[in-house]
């Protein structure tokens, strides 16, 4: 799989996490933190945020088994 950039509407959507939810976890480093793309805009690797996704449905896993 390649890396693609990908921008907070996609992050948003891939994630299912609103805007500021998303921000708030990048401040507590709980997610991939931007990539600078230029003076005014940022994006995130897909490879990170799809590791970040998998690592969610790997933990309701262990939730569910400690039940």
């Amino acid at each position: 799989m390649s890396d693609q950039i990908l921008r907070l509407p996609q992050v948003i959507n891939a994630t299912g996490l609103p805007r500021s939810s998303l921000y708030a976890k990048i401040a507590e480093g709980e997610f991939p933190t931007p990539i600078k793309l230029s003076q005014r805009s940022v994006g995130w690797s897909s490879i990170e945020v799809d590791a970040w996704i998998q690592e969610r449905i790997a933990r309701r896993g262990e939730q569910h088994a400690e039940d």
